[in-house]
């Protein structure tokens, strides 16, 4: 189902893509799929919408799967990568961190993601939206864990998204009722401020 799911989402980009049409694809896992809500409500859909409003000539291609981690995204990058990207917006790691996985290999598996879709499209632009884990996690392991998205952000030439829920994290009325997915409210600020970071990259 996963894949004839992806197989649509590439022939759809594919059919619109043009040279002056620029795709910017979200390949992330529950925050990017819009887990709780519909795909228009996502942050990604509402992100296309403000930038067209800005004048961009944009489509986004939502590629979040709930659950994913670093090591899933690595398996699936190869399916994304029949398609067109000129803006690769990567929004992995944080169900690493949930689960306490090695956070070597989490930075290896995001490292290794980003080198495919330099390889395939060279001139592609990446956004590295960070994440944290909560303090139960150990301070020592939270703190290594903040570290890796403004490492590989450095490293990659790529823009930084510090925390991809400011203004939203821990916030009841912006949240939905499990207190870590946001709610359309939510996703609304999300988008807004991504919208900030993607604009001069458009």
């Amino acid at each position: 189902m996963i894949v004839v799911k992806y197989f649509l989402i590439i022939a759809f980009v594919l059919s619109l893509h043009t040279p002056e049409t620029k795709v910017i694809l979200f390949f992330g896992y529950s925050l990017t799929a819009g887990y709780g809500l519909s795909m228009e409500e996502a942050f990604p859909a509402l992100a296309e919408k403000q930038l067209i409003q800005l004048g961009k000539n944009v489509k986004v291609v939502n590629a979040g799967l709930s659950g994913e981690t670093s090591a899933g995204g690595l398996s699936r990058i190869d399916w994304i990568l029949r398609q067109p990207i000129d803006i690769f917006v990567l929004e992995l790691g944080a169900n690493d961190g949930l689960r306490g996985l090695p956070l070597g290999q989490t930075r290896k598996n995001l490292q290794s993601i980003i080198d495919k879709v330099k390889a395939k499209y060279p001139k592609t632009k990446f956004v590295l939206a960070g994440m944290m884990v909560p303090p139960n996690m150990g301070k020592e392991y939270a703190a290594d864990f903040k570290k890796i998205y403004p490492d590989l952000a450095k490293k990659n030439n790529a823009t930084l998204i510090p925390f991809l829920l400011q203004d939203v994290g821990g916030i009841e009325k912006l949240n939905q009722t499990d207190g870590i997915h946001p709610n359309v409210e939510g996703h609304t600020i999300i988008a807004r401020n991504i919208s900030k970071i993607l604009e001069p990259l458009i």
